[in-house]
Order: C-alpha cells, then sequence, then structure tokens
C-alpha cells in the first residue's frame, strides 16, 4: 500500500516554519481520521527574532502613515525680533553701513537745523531791519511835522506890515497885524515850547513861543491865554485875538525873533518857510 505520508518541508527548520504535530513514519498516530486533521493546520511561526521584526516593521508603517503620531510634537519657539539683528554683530560690512548710515542721519539733521536757525536769524535781521526802517519814516515824518508851519490866524486881513511908521507907534513897526475879529483863535505857527506868557505892556497879553531852532515867535494883543507853557504843535490853539495893549482894534500882532534877538520881516521868513500870508 502506498503511504500518505508528506515529506518533511525542504528547506528544513532552516527556513523558520515546520508542521505542527506532523504523523511521523513510525508513530502511533500516522493513520486515520486525527492524521488527516493535522495534515490542514496551518504552520506555526519559529520562536526567535522573527516577531520582533514584525512588531518593528508594523511600527515604521505607522510612523510613516501618521498614525504613530498621535502625540502632537511641540511648536517651534518663535523668537522675539531683537532690535540689533546678530547678523549686523556678525557682519562687519552691515555694522559699517549701518554706522555710516547713522553718521549720514546726524549730519542731515545737523545741516537742517543749522538752515532753521539761519532762516530765523534772516527773519529775525528783515524784521529789525522793516522796524528800523518804520521809525525812521516816522522820525522823518515827525520832523517835518515840526517843521512844518501855520498860519496863526485863518480868518484875517492884513492891517500893518513890518517897518511902517505911524504916529501911535514910538519907533517903526515890528511886526505883521493879522486883523480878526476878538476872540477869534490864534494858532501856534510850529512846534515848539511856550517860554513865556501873560501880560507885556503895550503888547497886551502875550504868548511866546521858542522854535526848536531857537527863534522866538510872539503872539501879542490877545483876548485870552489859552496854552500859557509847555510844549504845543503846530496848528494847536494857544489864545485868541483881542485889543489888549497899545492897539487901534482887535488884531494879531506877529513877531519873528531869531535866536530870541531882534525882530524880523516875518511875510518873507513866512515864505521862506512854505506861508503866504
Amino acid at each position: 500500500m502506498a503511504s500518505t505520508h508528506t515529506p518533511a518541508h525542504p528547506a528544513g527548520p532552516a527556513a523558520g516554519t515546520q508542521l505542527l504535530d506532523h504523523p511521523g513514519a513510525d508513530g502511533p498516530e500516522a493513520f486515520g481520521p486525527e492524521a488527516e486533521t493535522n495534515r490542514h493546520r496551518m504552520p506555526r511561526q519559529a520562536r526567535g527574532a522573527s516577531p520582533l521584526l514584525g512588531v518593528t516593521a508594523v511600527a515604521a508603517t505607522l510612523g510613516a502613515t501618521g498614525f504613530a503620531s498621535a502625540t502632537p510634537a511641540a511648536a517651534p519657539a518663535i523668537e522675539a525680533p531683537d532690535e540689533t539683528p546678530v547678523a549686523l554683530s556678525a557682519d562687519p560690512g552691515l555694522a559699517l553701513a549701518a554706522r555710516i548710515q547713522q553718521q549720514a542721519d546726524g549730519q542731515r539733521t545737523a545741516a537742517e537745523e543749522t538752515a532753521r536757525l539761519q532762516a530765523a536769524q534772516e527773519a529775525e535781521a528783515k524784521a529789525a531791519a522793516k522796524e528800523a526802517e518804520a521809525k525812521r519814516a516816522a522820525d522823518e515824518a515827525e520832523a517835518k511835522r515840526a517843521a512844518a508851519l501855520t498860519l496863526p490866524v485863518k480868518d484875517y486881513r492884513l492891517s500893518a506890515h513890518y517897518g511902517q511908521s505911524a504916529r501911535y507907534w514910538a519907533n517903526l513897526h515890528t511886526g505883521l497885524d493879522f486883523a480878526a475879529d476878538t476872540g477869534t483863535p490864534v494858532y501856534a505857527l510850529g512846534q515848539g515850547t511856550i517860554t513865556s506868557a501873560g501880560w507885556s505892556g503895550s503888547y497886551g497879553y502875550r504868548i511866546v513861543e521858542t522854535l526848536p531852532d531857537g527863534t522866538e515867535i510872539w503872539y501879542c494883543h490877545l483876548s485870552s491865554i489859552i496854552k500859557g507853557s509847555g510844549t504845543v504843535t503846530s496848528g494847536q490853539q494857544i489864545g485868541k485875538v483881542g485889543a489888549t495893549g497899545n492897539v487901534t482894534g482887535p488884531h494879531l500882532h506877529l513877531e519873528v525873533r531869531p535866536g530870541g534877538g531882534a525882530p524880523v520881516d516875518p511875510e518873507p521868513w513866512l515864505q521862506q518857510h512854505g506861508l503866504n500870508p
């Protein structure tokens, strides 16, 4: 009878597998139903390093598919930006460029400040020059106003001239007479100072004004004195026409005495100062 024994695996034990409970040729269970069942069992894995290799392979596979990364990895630390990058200290070229830029910024700031100061100084100089010009113009205007003269009476007629003689004058007439009604305003010829005011004999009530150049102006035969002292301006009222003293009627007797000396003819003197009585 032919044997149903299944030969051993050619590779033998070295292949790592063997038939479990395989009935031998001379074992008591070589034949029968039990032997038939054992013929179809799965081969048992040989004990040794193979199971460890299998676990390692599974772990590698799980790691490759991301399944092994169940625990999240720690997030990378974010460094706070430094005001001075490390590259500048590490790179001499960048550090030099930074110093050059800083120096250029400083020079530009200094130049801007210098320009600002120069502009302020120029503006101040212009303002000072403008102020000086305004003061000069004001001084000139004041000088012109001081030099400007005005006639002492506005509504008048000339009743006597300088050098005339008459029986009621002890000597030749020493002034110019402006006949006007009593109470007619009398104005200062120019800017000056009243150095005398009051009763003066045959001149009646008299005001003496001294001009800046020392010339005295006498206003005589006044009915009243309004300004008896102090400074006056051209055209300022100082008295009123009257008939006091040695007179035949109301009028203003005007005398011009350069330097406070002897009287001169008032008409040419007034004309020299732009007045035509």
